[in-house]
């Protein structure tokens, strides 16, 4: 779990991190096109410029930098044998919780309002779905959630099957990107 955590939390930190120098390239320069705008409908700008990627009066890539610091501290700290209270685990998880309530957010903010996808957006989703999905069943199974042996059970069904859970994820994610971008899907198929 510790690897696992660090690979996703660095990944989410790089794309986070990503944002942020496009987001400050953006305002020094608001007509430039960004490596990452590769057409209407795959675009860091369109995104940026609105106002869903500045939800609490600052860009939300500053989140991800500060928050994708956190699973690379606790996997770091995993490695070297931590040892930690169940409150810390139930902390962790809700955090990461939060993290994945807020890209399910922007993604239906800017499939659905926006118009547009950003790359660099879409790592950040694909490193905090599965973070959240395995750590999740890894922390139930191991009792690190306070609901009991029955939680233990659950999470020690679900833990094996995980991955099915995040590939579902990504997969409804991919159907409506399809299904709102006709033009994607007339580029795929």
């Amino acid at each position: 779990m510790a690897v696992f955590l660090l690979v996703t939390g660095l990944g989410g930190l790089f794309g986070a991190f990503k944002l942020v120098v496009d987001e400050y390239q953006l305002l020094e320069h608001p007509k430039q096109n960004l490596g990452c705008d590769v057409n209407p409908f795959i675009s860091c700008s369109n995104v940026m410029n609105s106002p869903q990627a500045h939800l609490l009066g600052f860009p939300n890539p500053i989140l991800g930098v500060m928050g994708f610091v956190a699973p690379v501290a606790v996997a770091i700290m995993m490695l070297a044998g931590l040892v930690a209270a169940r409150w810390f685990w139930t902390a962790f998880n809700a955090g990461v919780f939060v993290a994945w309530v807020f890209v399910t957010w922007l993604f239906t903010q800017t499939v659905w309002f926006i118009g547009a996808l950003c790359p660099w957006c879409m790592l950040v989703w694909a490193m905090t779905i599965p973070m959240f999905w395995i750590f999740t069943s890894w922390n139930l199974a191991r009792g690190g959630l306070p609901l009991g042996e029955r939680g233990r059970r659950v999470g020690a069904a679900v833990l094996p099957y995980a991955w099915l859970i995040v590939l579902t994820n990504y997969a409804v994610i991919a159907v409506v990107i399809l299904v709102k971008f006709p033009t994607v899907r007339t580029l795929l198929f």
